[in-house]
C-alpha cells in the first residue's frame, strides 16, 4: 500500500500518513505540484521554514516500462520564486515506487545550527546528525553511502553550493553506475541545503515489486511502447549514438545556436564541440558512447566521457552544458568544457545556469570570452569555496547582471535562457516567455517541430502557429512528466500512432482504471493551471512572461528578432 513519508526537520520527527483520496491518481510532477501548490504558502520565503521539499515518483516507475525512471522534486524556487519542479533520473524513483513511497515531503527548519541526513526504509524514515561529510563533494558523499551501505544504495545529496545556499544548487542523484544525475534547475539544492539535509539515502531491502492490475495487457503495451521508442530515428539511433549533443551541428545550421551570449545564432569553432567530435573522442579514448541514466532506460542518450589517459571525466554531457560553455562563451575546447561539467557534478550547481551566466560574466569583464581555464577556476576555487565572488555567481545569471550592471542578462522569471535562440526558433520562445517555472527548454519542447520536423513542421522563423504548438507540448509535457517518463518519449509520441496509446494502456493496467487520451491531455491542462494559480497568489503576473528587451535585435544569420505582441504571447493562456 502506498504511503507518504513525512518529514519535520524544526522538531526531527517523522510520520508515515496515508495517500489522500485526492493524490491516489497523481505521480511525479503533477503530485509535486498539487502538495507543493497545498502546502506552501506562495509569498513564503524560499528557504525559509514555510517551504517545503517534495520528492514522487512517476506513476510508471519502479515498473517494467521502458525509460520510467524519473523522480520529480518540488518545492518553492529561490532562483525563481515560481512553483518549481525538477526531474532527474537515477535509481530513486524506482526504488521509491517499489518501496511504495508516493512521496517524501520534508517540512520545517531546524532549531540547532547542525546538518543531518534522512535514510529511508520501507518502515520508515530516520534523521542522524551529520558531521564528516559537511563540505565534501556530491562523489565523495556517493562513495562513502556505498561503503557504508552497499552499491544498491540511493543516493541524493548536496555539494557544497547546496549547504551554502546558492540559488543554482541542484540536488545530485547516484545513477546505476555511481554517476551522478541532477535535479538541476530551479536551486533545489539550496532548498535542501535550508532545511540543513547534507543527503538522504535509500535502502530498498525488502521492497516488493510494483503491483499491476493486468500483467498481460501492460506487458503487451510495454512492447509496443518500447518498440515505437527504439524505431523512431531520433530516440532509436540519434540519442544513442551522439547523445544530446547532436544538436550542436543542428542548431549551427539552423542559425539556432546562441553564441557569445547570445549576439550570433552560429559559432564557428561549432564543429569542436558538436556530438559527432565528442562521440569520435569518447570512442577513441576507451569511454562509454552510449549508457543509461537508469535502469530500463531503451534510449541510452547519456555516455562517459574520459580524459587523454582514459580517466573518468563526466557523464551525462549534455547539449545544453557544452552550448553553454562551448558557443555561448566561445570555448571550443571539449575537455575544458567536461572538466567544468565534472566540478559542476561534484559542487553541486545546475550547468545550465552556471553556464548561462558565465556569458553574462564574460560580458561584466570578469573573465574573457574563450577562456576555458578561468571558467574552471572561478566554478571550483570560487562557486565551491563560497567566496563573496562565487556567491554571486552562484546565484545565476540574473544575480551576476545585478552586481555588475549588466544588461544582456538571457533570464526569464530570473532563470537562464538555455540552448536555443528564441528569435530562431520561436517556438521555444513562447515556451520559455510563458513556462510557469521560468525559462526551461523541455517544459515545451518546440524544438522538435521547429527544427527536428517530428509531429510535423512549422517553420521555426515565423509567428505562425508557435504559441499553439507551445502550448499543445506544454500540456502534453506536463502530464508525461507525471508518469515517470524520460521527456525523450515525446520523439516517437509525436510521430508514431502506436506509441501514445501503448502509454496510456500501460497506465490503465498499471492501475486497473480507463483513462483515454483526452484525460491526459486535461491532466496536463490542470498542472499547468495548478502552477500558474500559485504563481500570481505569489505575485506574478502576465508581465513576467516576456523575454528580455534585447532580443528585439536582430541576430544573424537570418536577422531574426523576437515579434511577438504582449496580446499573442498571452493568448498562449487561452485554455
Amino acid at each position: 500500500m502506498d504511503k507518504i513519508f513525512r518529514v519535520n526537520m524544526t522538531d526531527l520527527t517523522t510520520r508515515i500518513e496515508e495517500v489522500p483520496a485526492a493524490w491516489a491518481g497523481l505521480g511525479g510532477r503533477g503530485l509535486t505540484s498539487t502538495i507543493v501548490s497545498a502546502e506552501v504558502p506562495p509569498t513564503c520565503h524560499a528557504l525559509g521554514k514555510n517551504n517545503k521539499l517534495v520528492f514522487a515518483p512517476g506513476l510508471l516507475s519502479g515498473t517494467a516500462a521502458a525509460s520510467s525512471g524519473r523522480m520529480s522534486c518540488g518545492a518553492k524556487s529561490p532562483l525563481t520564486g515560481t512553483i518549481k519542479e525538477s526531474n532527474a533520473g537515477g535509481t530513486t524513483a524506482q526504488l521509491f515506487a517499489r518501496m511504495g513511497i508516493k512521496a517524501l515531503i520534508i517540512e520545517g527548519l531546524p532549531e540547532e545550527d547542525k546538518f543531518y541526513s534522512l535514510h529511508l526504509t520501507t518502515d520508515g524514515v530516520s534523521i542522524a546528525e551529520e558531521t564528516e561529510l559537511l563540505g565534501k563533494g556530491n562523489f565523495a558523499v556517493i562513495e562513502a553511502m556505498e561503503a557504508k551501505y552497499d552499491k544498491k544504495v540511493g543516493v541524493m545529496t548536496i555539494g557544497s553550493a547546496g549547504e551554502l545556499k546558492m540559488a543554482s544548487a541542484n540536488i545530485s542523484v547516484k545513477d546505476p553506475d555511481s554517476k551522478i544525475r541532477s535535479h538541476g534547475r530551479g536551486g533545489m539544492g539550496a532548498v535542501m541545503g535550508s532545511k540543513k539535509i547534507k543527503y538522504i539515502t535509500i535502502d530498498g531491502a525488502g521492497a516488493t515489486a510494483v503491483a499491476i492490475a493486468d500483467p498481460d495487457k501492460f506487458k503487451a503495451a510495454a512492447r509496443v511502447f518500447a518498440k515505437a521508442i527504439l524505431d523512431h530515428p531520433v530516440s532509436g539511433e540519434g540519442l544513442g549514438t551522439y547523445g544530446t549533443n547532436v544538436l550542436v551541428n543542428v542548431l549551427h545550421e539552423a542559425g539556432g545556436l546562441p553564441t557569445r551570449n547570445f549576439r550570433f545564432g552560429q559559432y564557428e569553432g561549432h564543429d569542436k564541440i558538436s556530438g559527432e567530435t565528442m562521440h569520435e573522442t569518447i570512442v577513441a579514448r576507451g569511454g562509454k558512447p552510449k549508457h543509461g541514466c537508469h535502469a530500463g532506460c531503451v534510449i541510452q542518450c547519456s555516455q562517459v566521457y574520459t580524459d587523454k589517459e582514459g580517466k573518468y571525466v563526466t557523464s551525462g554531457f549534455e547539449y545544453e552544458t557544452i552550448w553553454g560553455l562551448g558557443a555561448n562563451c566561445c570555448i571550443d575546447n571539449l575537455d575544458d568544457i567536461a572538466e567544468a561539467d565534472s566540478i559542476m557534478d561534484d559542487i553541486g550547481v545546475d550547468s545550465i545556469e552556471t553556464a548561462v551566466m558565465m556569458g553574462v560574466a564574460m560580458d561584466a569583464g570578469i573573465l574573457p570570452f574563450g577562456d576555458g581555464k578561468e571558467v574552471i577556476r572561478l566554478i571550483k576555487d570560487e562557486i565551491g569555496q563560497g567566496t563573496p565572488l562565487g556567491r554571486i555567481m552562484g546565484g545565476g545569471a540574473a544575480s551576476v547582471g545585478n552586481a555588475y550592471g549588466v544588461t544582456r542578462v538571457p533570464v526569464v522569471k530570473g532563470q537562464g535562457i538555455p540552448a536555443y535562440d528564441p528569435r530562431s526558433v520561436k517556438g521555444i520562445g513562447i515556451t520559455y516567455a510563458t513556462s510557469t517555472m521560468g525559462a526551461d527548454h523541455t517544459a515545451g519542447y518546440s524544438v522538435a517541430t521547429n527544427i527536428l520536423q517530428i509531429g510535423g513542421f512549422v517553420d521555426p522563423l515565423k509567428k505562425e502557429g508557435q504559441v499553439e504548438l507551445s502550448r499543445n507540448l506544454q500540456i502534453a509535457t506536463a502530464a508525461i512528466d507525471s508518469t515517470g517518463m524520460c521527456i525523450f518519449v515525446a520523439f516517437p509520441a509525436l510521430d508514431i500512432p502506436e506509441c501514445l496509446p501503448a502509454l496510456i494502456d500501460m497506465l490503465n493496467a498499471r492501475f486497473g482504471i480507463s483513462l483515454t487520451g483526452d484525460d491526459v491531455t486535461e491532466l496536463g491542462k490542470n498542472i499547468l493551471k495548478l502552477e500558474r494559480k500559485f504563481n500570481q497568489d505569489a505575485g506574478f503576473t502576465n508581465k513576467h512572461d516576456r523575454l528580455p528587451e534585447f532580443f528585439q535585435e536582430p541576430v544573424p544569420p537570418h536577422n531574426a528578432t523576437w515579434d511577438f505582441t504582449d496580446e499573442e504571447i498571452d493568448a498562449f493562456w487561452d485554455f
